[in-house]
């Protein structure tokens, strides 16, 4: 764990397991890392990848939030959930792909926040695969497939076998990508929050 801040400080690529599946991080703010994530990952059709963050609270520092995405927060995070909400003006151009929304994630995974924390940046995260395959859920498979191409692997099973969820959060709420956490689940709770 204590190489973690050194590999991300000199453009280095992590891997690691989370509650959902395993996934990959670089700084947030690391152009050549982003650039060595994408080389990685191959063919993405100009997705963004998902900020992950160490602590709920630091959410506001980087997106816009309406009293929506607020009760959604309370109610599922951190956990198996990615918001797409307002982006702040101070995120790099590779972050949001010069999207209006960023993807922001909390893990609830002990060791995928300490990753973060011993990182002291937010992470961009996707999961750990070639874009159009399956996500590794076990990082000693995950090693002997890209072997050398990720500079630092941290061992471990990921906990779930999906992706998390992700649900745009703007006037509305509309689920992107369905995970284990569904709709009906989060329109229930927000119901109840009112």
């Amino acid at each position: 764990m204590n190489k973690i801040k050194s590999v991300l400080s000199n453009h280095g690529v992590i891997a690691f397991p989370t509650e959902t599946v395993c996934g990959l991080g670089v700084c947030y703010d690391d152009k050549i890392a982003f650039e060595k994530l994408n080389k990685i990952k191959g063919e993405r059709n100009n997705k963004p990848y998902t900020l992950m963050l160490a602590d709920v609270n630091d959410i506001s520092k980087y997106a816009t939030l309406n009293d929506l995405a607020k009760s959604v927060i309370e109610g599922f995070m951190p956990g198996e959930i990615t918001i797409l909400v307002k982006a702040k003006d101070n995120l790099p151009n590779w972050v949001t792909l010069s999207s209006p929304f960023v993807g922001i994630r909390v893990s609830s995974h002990e060791l995928t926040k300490e990753v973060i924390k011993k990182g002291g940046k937010p992470l961009l995260v996707p999961s750990l695969n070639r874009s159009g395959q399956k996500p590794f859920i076990d990082i000693e498979k995950a090693k002997e497939y890209f072997r050398e191409e990720i500079d630092h692997y941290i061992f471990g099973v990921a906990e779930g076998k999906k992706p998390s969820t992700i649900v745009k959060i703007d006037d509305t709420i509309e689920i992107v990508r369905q995970g284990d956490i569904s709709l009906d689940e989060i329109m229930e709770y927000l119901g109840r929050a009112k």
